[in-house]
Order: structure tokens, then sequence, then C-alpha cells
């Protein structure tokens, strides 16, 4: 891929990860049903783990979607060792953002349909 077109491709992923960032938020401070907040912003997380890791990488990794849901789960079972009371960040509700504080197998489901989603769509 010549440099050109690899500096298209990472403005394209960086506008994408801004993009889903800023729907991420709103649906955190503004969305509070059973379906979308969840579900949708389970999936949405890892759409926006990958575009982020693609601008730096923007050759493409194979198997990126895979890494990209394998990190997901690394997170979602620190929740479940309660990663933010050990490091005593219990109270920072960036960190608990960030972080999380509630294991759910629910969660694992949504990043992997979230990752099925980017491999089918080649991102």
């Amino acid at each position: 891929m010549d440099s050109g077109k690899k500096s298209r491709t990472r403005w394209g992923y960086l506008a994408a990860s801004i993009i889903i960032f800023i729907i991420e938020l709103i649906i955190a401070l503004y969305v509070h049903d059973r379906i979308i907040r969840p579900y949708i912003g389970d999936m949405l997380v890892v759409v926006l783990v990958y575009c982020f890791v693609r601008v730096f990488v923007p050759g493409g990794v194979k198997r990126l979607p895979l890494y990209v849901f394998f990190f997901a789960v690394f997170v979602e079972v620190m929740q479940y060792f309660r990663l933010a009371e050990i490091l005593g960040l219990q109270g920072n509700a960036v960190a608990r953002i960030i972080l999380g504080s509630v294991f759910d197998w629910k969660d694992i489901a949504c990043y992997g349909a979230g990752c099925l989603l980017i491999q089918y769509l080649k991102f």
C-alpha cells in the first residue's frame, strides 16, 4: 500500500473512532434502556477499539478482530476480579466506565457479535 493511501486510511479510521466514541458517549449519558445501552453499546465498543488500533496499524492485521475480542474478554474478566477496586479506583467514575465494574457473560457475547460484524464488513 502506498504512503498516500495509508495516510487516507489512517484518517478514515481516526474519523470512525471519533464518531463511534461520540455515539458511545451519547449512549452512556442519555440512553437508559434494556437493548441499546447494554447490547449495542458493547458491540460498538469493540468496533471502536478496532478502528482506533487501525489508526496505528492501517495495513491491517488478518486476525485483528480476534485480538480485539481477546482484549475485550480480558477486560471483562478483570471486572470479575474487581480490578477497579484492587487498583483503588472504585470511586473514580471514568475508571469505572473504562474498566467496568460488573462481569456479565452477555457482554462477552456482544463483544463476539461486534467482532463478527467487523469481520463480516471487512473493515
